[in-house]
């Protein structure tokens, strides 16, 4: 499977892209942001040439044509960037959660529509382990009727690790903070819909 990543605002652009080089079926064709330089660690990490590594996503798509593509943009983004992405008829995998909206999230599906690809979103809790392992005992009747759920998570923040989960210093948080879209509500919800949705896609689940 031919395989490309687009959109770097979310970190975990890095440990997808990670997925798909160890996968012995997949591989990267191309890479794509606005700004080069935040690229440099995946270009680094998986030793991608030149003529992987685009900075518009029209120029990425057309050269690369792969079967799958990657979005991690900030969350009010998601729509704009399926819609824009779609049209070229691969299928899309999209960073958690799937929008900021239901309006945007509907956009989303109607965009996908023609092409009769698939869209997924990346909530990776939902096939861990333990929780597949909660579900089917629910789904069982093993532990009764389930009326309520807890879900308790956290980390120091998103700006603390990057791709591969390598860690990041105080004094380069304190850089990012400022213009992280993570701590912007305009952008999407920040952290707040893009960590804790994941308690409630998995109590709904």
């Amino acid at each position: 499977m031919r395989v490309a990543g687009i959109n770097f605002d979310h970190f975990h652009m890095g440990d997808l892209l990670r997925m798909v080089a160890n996968h012995p079926e997949a591989e990267i064709v191309g890479i794509c942001d606005e700004s080069r330089s935040r690229m440099a660690e995946a270009i680094a990490n998986f030793g991608l040439a030149d003529e992987q590594v685009f900075t518009d996503y029209r120029e990425c798509l057309e050269r690369t044509r792969p079967d799958l593509v990657i979005l991690c943009p900030a969350t009010g983004g998601h729509a704009d960037w399926v819609e824009k992405v779609a049209p070229f008829g691969a299928h899309i995998l999209m960073e958690k959660p799937m929008a900021a909206t239901l309006a945007d999230a509907d956009a989303m599906i109607a965009a996908m529509a023609p092409s009769g690809r698939q869209l997924a979103i990346n909530w990776p809790l939902v096939w861990s382990r333990p929780h597949r392992t909660a579900k089917r005992l629910c789904d069982e009747g093993l532990i009764g009727e389930v009326i309520e759920v807890h879900y308790y998570g956290g980390n120091r923040g998103p700006l603390y690790h990057g791709a591969d989960k390598l860690e990041v210093t105080e004094e380069e948080v304190a850089r990012r903070k400022p213009e992280s879209w993570f701590y912007k509500k305009a952008l999407g919800g920040g952290s707040l819909l893009d960590y804790l949705g994941y308690g409630t896609t998995l109590g709904t689940w």
